[in-house]
């Protein structure tokens, strides 16, 4: 086996800094990748919480100048990861939120903060840290989107680049006057470079210039070529779909496994499934709702915004209610959502309760706690919750687009296929649709031998990163091939 060497850049990496699910991916994959001889080192910017991570990094790099300030390349492990960090304090040294400032604006200087971490990667690319010159440089979202275009343009020799798109909806769009600024030609500022409906976009620069794309699911990867799915990048996607493809997310399944879980009330397996139950009259007591064990729990963890649907799922209170059911929802978003939101579960108190924020060991107690888990997004490109809940027994509800329906065998399509059902899928994703899930759900969770078994078929699916890892590894082995 040919060991490839691979420097993957993004804008946050979990366990350090989390604001979705792409730093699930982006911490987890190496270690799966290692599995099938891949070496990993992620380029991540120095935020202080990285730097706090990496206490004891050693400088590999030191410029006076990049992009406005001084900088550093530290290397360091944290939690089994082997890190790049990007310490420009001009950039990155900034508490809270890695995108947005404390007046809840992007911060206005974000289109240099990511230009300079893409750039870093292409410098990287290039060999200017001789320890580690990687045959690959893969790039996640239009924050690493230009990292593919400095090597583009920086000629010959250059690592293939292969750039991973986790939602298209995020464009990392910018004024054209930044094109100097960012380090390009000006032949980069046309229909085939950068320029995107008068702005550049990041994203569109990587999905130009990557040798190969990925998206998070086949199915996302067929929708994003369409007009509608596509956000005006349907027709790059189009003409470069022979290099595009749809390789499904995994989760860690050490981190998310209800055997060994701490954060949750009582440990499990799909052997002892009897356990589960002090979960849920756990998850009760934690947001208030009234102690029924008889009584569906439907859990929610997600952003509120309007692409996860959960303005659907307000639009079916009455039906929630009419069917007996409780809702335990965490999430943020947009705030008329969460006042929403909040202002049912002031008025409907035992039967809906609401979280406002994020919080990694309630996220898993309500997997643990909860009945069934709703996803009822209008797009989602892979989705990491689902996956989770089919681990947790947690029956998940969702929409059927996307990474959704490519990871939840739906009650009704199993009769049809033959296999057996992890979850229940409603289309088209309307108000109307959902409500005829949420009564399917509610009715097949009146049946115990059929609900037990949703439980064990889902628990018994593969969620892991492995054989995901492997079509990364074989992709990449399939471009340093062409490189040789």
């Amino acid at each position: 086996m040919t060991p490839i060497r691979v420097l993957a850049v993004a804008s946050e990496v979990y366990p350090i800094v989390k604001t979705g699910g792409l730093a699930d991916v982006v911490g987890a994959l190496p270690a799966a990748l290692q599995q099938h001889g891949v070496t990993t080192r992620t380029l991540v910017p120095g935020y202080p919480a990285v730097l706090n991570a990496l206490a004891s990094a050693e400088t590999l790099l030191q410029w006076p100048e990049f992009y406005g300030g001084p900088i550093r390349v530290l290397g360091g492990t944290h939690d089994g990861l082997d890190l790049y960090a990007l310490d420009a304090p001009h950039l990155y040294a900034r508490p809270g939120n890695p995108y947005v400032g404390p007046d809840g604006r992007d911060w206005p200087d974000n289109g240099i903060r990511f230009a300079a971490l893409s750039r870093m990667a292409a410098e990287i690319g290039r060999g200017a840290i001789a320890s580690f010159v990687p045959n690959i440089v893969h790039a996640h979202d239009w924050q690493a989107g230009l990292a593919p275009a400095y090597l583009h343009y920086g000629g010959q020799p250059r690592p293939a680049t292969v750039m991973t798109v986790h939602n298209l909806a995020y464009q990392g769009q910018f004024s054209p006057d930044m094109l100097a600024t960012f380090g390009l030609p000006g032949e980069a500022y046309s229909l085939h470079g950068v320029e995107y409906y008068g702005t550049i976009s990041l994203l569109k620069a990587g999905l130009q210039f990557a040798d190969r794309i990925t998206t998070v699911s086949p199915t996302y990867a067929q929708e994003i070529q369409s007009d509608e799915g596509g956000m005006g990048l349907g027709g790059l996607l189009r003409e470069r779909s022979d290099v595009l493809s749809g390789i499904l997310n995994g989760i860690d399944i050490a981190v998310w496994n209800p055997a060994t879980d701490p954060d949750i009330a009582a440990r499990f397996s799909a052997e002892q499934m009897a356990e589960r139950a002090a979960n849920k009259a756990a998850l009760q007591r934690r947001f208030g709702l009234d102690p029924a064990p008889d009584a569906m729990l439907l859990g929610v963890i997600s952003r509120l915004s309007w692409q996860k649907g959960l303005d659907l799922l307000l639009d079916n209170i009455p039906t929630l209610l009419g069917e007996g059911i409780q809702l335990a929802l965490l999430g943020s978003g947009d705030h008329d959502l969460q006042d929403r939101y909040a202002a049912l579960a002031r008025d409907n108190p035992g039967r809906i309760a609401v979280v406002i924020g994020y919080d990694e060991a309630l996220a898993h107690l309500i997997q643990a706690g909860s009945d069934a888990l709703a996803v009822p997004s209008r797009f989602e490109p892979c989705g990491l919750t689902q996956l989770c809940a089919l681990r947790y027994g947690a029956v998940p509800l969702v929409a059927n687009v996307g990474g959704l329906a490519d990871t939840v065998q739906g009650f009704d399509e199993a009769a049809v296929t033959g296999s057996a059902a992890t979850g229940i899928k409603f289309a088209p994703v309307t108000s109307e649709a959902l409500a005829h899930g949420l009564r399917t759900a509610n009715l097949l969770f009146n049946d115990k031998v059929t609900w037990r078994r949703l439980q064990l078929a889902g628990m018994a699916t593969d969620v892991s990163w492995h054989n995901r890892a492997g079509r990364y590894a074989a992709l990449y082995r399939e471009l340093a091939a062409a490189r040789r």
